[in-house]
């Protein structure tokens, strides 16, 4: 479908395509342009995430300071949607033939503090809260009574039935968290931060993408989940170059997604 090239104002979606594989095939195609045009942003941007991961892993295999992850992880669903309105607005800039420059890029990045996108920030921490809550009580109703074990030096306590058990419950509960996530925001933080929109609308409207579109955009998750793991097993330094095509990717995708009046 043909997209528009302008930044939009305050009118909500008209309505929403009908996706196939092939928009999503054009929509890496362009993500990937839009990195190879622009890569300064792209590694910028992503060495947030490469520096947190690093920290992690050092925290856990050096150190054993296992609240270090806990004050690092907290910080990703907090700026995650800022860093990626960087890669939006880089392809936005590039698809409506503006000028990049860093000080115009950071300074839409940083001006959404004052829009929506906190309140985007807000339900990803809320979810990430909640999901640390159940996943403490899972461990906690399967393996309460279990002998306690070291499980960074031990892996015995999860061969146990119950331990396998927790594995099976935890990895469907974490599925439904994530699944649930992804139909909330995969449209809504490029919408926020293209159109002058609420955040409850845009959750709306996103939702309604991947329930009009689920085929389509199981596949865009699954390709998200399997591209973030390569890039975080190669050291972290994959995400260098999978954050960005990604996020420019989802921008493409967003606006095949969603059909406006002028466009």
């Amino acid at each position: 479908m043909d997209v528009g090239e302008t930044r939009g104002g305050a009118n909500p979606a008209s309505d929403i395509a009908e996706l196939d594989l092939s928009d999503l095939r054009a929509a890496l195609a362009a993500g990937w342009q839009d990195f190879c045009r622009a890569p300064m942003y792209g590694m910028l941007f992503s060495s947030v995430y490469v520096a947190a991961g690093w920290l992690i892993t050092y925290a856990l295999l050096a150190k054993g300071q296992v609240w270090w992850t806990i004050i690092a992880g907290a910080g990703f669903p907090i700026l995650g949607p800022f860093i990626a309105c960087g890669f939006y607005e880089v392809s936005r800039r590039l698809e409506a033939g503006q000028a990049l420059d860093l000080a115009g890029v950071a300074g839409v990045v940083f001006s959404q503090k004052d829009r929506q996108i906190p309140s985007m920030a807000a339900v990803v921490v809320v979810f990430f809260l909640f999901w640390n809550f159940l996943g403490h009580m899972i461990f906690a109703v399967f393996l309460g009574n279990a002998t306690m074990t070291n499980i960074t030096s031990s892996l015995a306590v999860f061969q146990t039935a119950e331990g396998l058990m927790m594995l099976v419950v935890g990895t469907a509960v974490g599925a439904g968290f994530a699944g649930t996530l992804f139909a909330l925001t995969v449209v809504s933080l490029p919408y926020l931060l293209d159109r002058e929109v609420d955040f409850i609308t845009a959750m709306i409207t996103s939702f309604s993408v991947v329930t009009q579109n689920p085929g389509v955009m199981l596949v865009w998750g699954l390709l998200i989940a399997g591209l973030l793991f390569a890039g975080m097993a190669l050291g972290f330094l994959g995400l260098f170059v999978v954050l960005p095509v990604l996020g420019h990717a989802t921008w493409h995708l967003y606006r095949r997604a969603l059909v406006f009046d002028e466009d």
